[in-house]
């Protein structure tokens, strides 16, 4: 209750606030529309209306400044910036778990969405990844399904790259750190005449790794990767684009999970991810004249191709191991047309689509252990007279998927502005189709033994041949509204409040790691042992569903040199889609649906500047997550916590520049990060206890290059970022340890 009272107290000082330092500007960039805050810039293609309408949102903007001071090169490197936004390190670049509000999803769609210089990224599993010269990076809560569509229910993130109608020279990077951690790059930005710029970015990245396998004594986490990025940008012929091509190849193990037992890391068998992404954006805008009327076209491809190993037992035995190979191609197509005006009717329109297709390898092998402890010892019981033992004592569940997945979207929005009053209404109708063509199958024997005399005498030899083809398919067809209500209390239109009822939405799918358990569950129903599984039932997951409301405000007060903005929400959330390991299954994690689950919280972001050169900022955010309506058949979760999603982000820093001769500056930095609690399990029977990440760093810096000296998690925290359950076993990974190194920079 005291938090819901702070954010209305922090709305009224919009009402109070008369005075603005906020302007709205136009720059050399593409971007239809750009909104200068102080040290805030914000710009999107699909934004209706007045400039500023991207501030009836709860939206946090990581400038290129703040980029730099806080060593971002991935998004992973920006949670606990953002109120209420989380992104775990943990497994390895292809787990990009992304909490916002108390959504979230470990596997499959996330409830994220990701453009990366306009081109949506539709697969969460290619999000982590670094890149040179980020310029700004944009992170929108609540709701962009109307305009973003799949994958945004829980918000977007918009992530732009330096642009060479902006910067032209050579820009580069080296970083040191403990670990023999080195993160490199080089740019070379191009103008060649006044309409048209290209530029070239390589970054590499290397670790040694930070957790040891006491297995076999080698780092876990150890890690090499190398990103390419070209962008052609052009202003010609009252046609403005941009193109961008971008190359990433990421080779590491990955995976360092601790058996809680044990209290160590160990395992027996090869645990590493590899990828080769590559995307392909254009986008396109022309603006007719004095219409106001701007008509944009995105376009985009994009190419995954990668392999997941996994010791899935993470024990030092031999149960069994997972592999995911994955041949991914996507194709994605959105027009845009709209006028906006700063008063009156402005109005936006849009056509969107995609078609995705999935080739993926994902057998199972079954070892020693795991044959003996999963399928004999179940069946040789001591009443058994006919024991069994496998003639190999390793054998493959073999699973091969075809996914093919197409959508697409008509949408809407209008907006008018009278005097200081907005009302924005915005209409999605979304369709999607996913299918899966699956073939499951396994070739193996085993023995029956006569143990009723001595010594025993073979009984029978017997042959497993399993062969299981089919398809599935299904259609979502969804209507997704939003209103939002805005009043600005200056000409400015930077002061204000904001109140907005949208409706979120993320397709359903398909569990494929489940398709080794129905297999596995065939060949033990042949034994006697346990009943076949229904595919369709356990193998789809329904859509999830909510509707959100949000009260916010942003505000300037010039006279106290304070800015930032504030929101509280509440979310009624339908069929949430949680990750879980089902009740008798051995080798598979599936998506399932909860009933229904709520959220509500707030979100506080300040900056004040009391004097010259001394900036204090933070970001507070919390959410209470819980569900209202989940009975897995056997436990009634009602009233528990929503797993995985943190009640509570935090970040607090403060910076101080000390003018040197020169141009020169002394640049301090101080802050903490802190998340937490954090519930790993739906019974909330084991949780993380909130922590603090303190990290610092003193930086010289020149037009020409900066050096920086910086320190992470300086006070050595121990805190955990993943706990899950395999085969009856607790595991966890802990989060990195203190870390200290050093940045050089170059700008030529």
């Amino acid at each position: 209750m005291k938090l819901c009272q702070l954010t209305a107290s922090v709305l009224l000082l919009c009402a109070a606030s008369t005075s603005v330092r906020g302007a709205v500007v136009c720059n050399e960039e593409w971007s239809d529309s750009t909104v200068t805050l102080p040290a805030v810039s914000v710009t999107g293609i699909k934004n209706v209306g007045a400039a500023t309408q991207q501030l009836q949102t709860s939206v946090t903007v990581i400038d290129e400044k703040q980029i730099e001071r806080d060593d971002i090169l991935n998004l992973k490197t920006a949670t606990e910036l953002v109120p209420n936004f989380y992104i775990p390190d943990y497994g390895s670049r292809m787990t990009s778990s992304i909490y916002v509000r108390g959504l979230g999803a470990r596997i499959d769609q996330p409830v994220v969405g990701l453009n990366v210089d306009n081109i949506p990224y539709l697969n969460k599993d290619n999000y982590d990844f670094d890149l040179a010269d980020i310029d700004r990076i944009e992170v929108y809560r609540g709701p962009q399904s109307t305009k973003y569509g799949r994958n945004t229910m829980g918000g977007l993130i918009n992530l732009y790259t330096l642009s060479p109608l902006r910067y032209q020279g050579v820009r580069a990077m080296l970083q040191y750190g403990l670990e023999n951690t080195v993160n490199a790059s080089v740019s070379a930005y191009h103008r060649w005449n006044a309409g048209w710029g290209s530029s070239l970015s390589v970054s590499y990245g290397h670790t040694d790794g930070f957790f040891r396998n006491e297995y076999n004594g080698k780092k876990t986490d150890k890690e090499n990767q190398l990103s390419v990025r070209m962008k052609h940008a052009f202003n010609a012929g009252g046609i403005r684009g941009e193109n961008v091509t971008s190359v990433n190849v990421s080779r590491q193990g990955g995976y360092p999970y601790q058996s809680i037992e044990s209290g160590k890391i160990a395992y027996n068998d090869t645990c590493y991810y590899k990828r080769l992404g590559v995307a392909d954006g254009l986008t396109l805008r022309h603006r007719f004249g004095e219409s106001g009327v701007n008509l944009s076209s995105i376009s985009s491809f994009q190419y995954i191709n990668d392999d997941m190993t996994l010791d899935q037992d993470f024990l030092p035995i031999s149960y069994f191991t997972l592999t995911q190979k994955r041949h991914e191609w996507a194709f994605t197509q959105d027009f845009v047309v709209s006028r906006r005006k700063e008063q009156g009717l402005s109005w936006l329109g849009g056509l969107f689509g995609f078609y995705k297709r999935t080739n993926m390898s994902a057998p199972v092998t079954f070892k020693d252990d795991g044959i003996k402890g999963l399928i004999e010892d179940h069946f040789n019981r001591p009443e058994i007279r006919y024991p069994i033992r496998w003639d190999d004592r390793t054998f493959v569940l073999a699973s091969d998927f075809l996914i093919p997945d197409r959508g697409a979207a008509l949408y809407g929005s209008a907006s008018y502005s009278l005097n200081h009053f907005t009302v924005t209404a915005d209409l999605r109708l979304d369709y999607e189709k996913v299918g899966i063509d699956y073939h499951n199958y396994t070739s193996t024997s085993y023995t029956r033994w006569n143990s009723t005399v001595e010594p025993w005498e073979v009984f029978s030899h017997e042959k497993v041949n399993l062969d299981e083809r089919g398809s599935l398919s299904q259609h979502f067809l969804q209507l997704l509204p939003k209103v939002t209500l805005d009043y600005s209390f200056d000409k400015r239109q930077v002061n204000r409040v904001y109140f907005t009822v949208s409706k979120g939405y993320k397709a359903g799918g398909y569990n494929t790691q489940m398709f080794s358990d129905v297999l596995q569950q065939a060949l033990m129903a042949e034994l006697g042992l346990a009943s076949i599984y229904n595919p369709e039932e356990i193998i789809s997951y329904k859509p999830e569903s909510s509707w959100n409301y949000e009260l916010g405000g942003w505000f300037d007060i010039a006279e106290a040199h304070l800015s930032g903005n504030a929101s509280m929400f509440y979310i009624d959330c339908r069929n949430q889609q949680l990750t879980m390991f089902p009740e008798g299954t051995t080798t598979g994690r599936i998506m399932t649906n909860a009933g229904k689950t709520r959220s509500y919280g707030m979100e506080l972001s300040l900056k004040w500047t009391p004097v010259k050169n001394l900036e204090i900022s933070g970001a507070y955010g919390h959410t209470n997550a819980k569900f209202v309506k989940f009975n897995n058949g056997k436990i009634d979760y009602k009233g528990k916590h929503v797993p995985y999603a943190p009640s509570n982000t935090l970040y607090a820093g403060v910076d101080y520049t000390l003018d040197l001769r020169g141009s020169a500056k002394l640049l301090f930095h101080a802050a903490t990060r802190g998340v937490g609690d954090i519930y790993w399990d739906e019974a909330n029977s084991v949780r993380q206890n909130f922590y603090l990440l303190p990290e610092a760093s003193v930086t010289y810096e020149t037009p020409k290059y900066s050096v920086q000296l910086w320190g992470e998690n300086l006070t050595s925290t121990r805190y955990d970022v993943f706990y899950f359950v395999s085969v009856g076993n607790a595991f966890l990974q802990r989060g990195k340890p203190r870390t200290v190194g050093a940045t050089l920079r170059l700008k030529i």
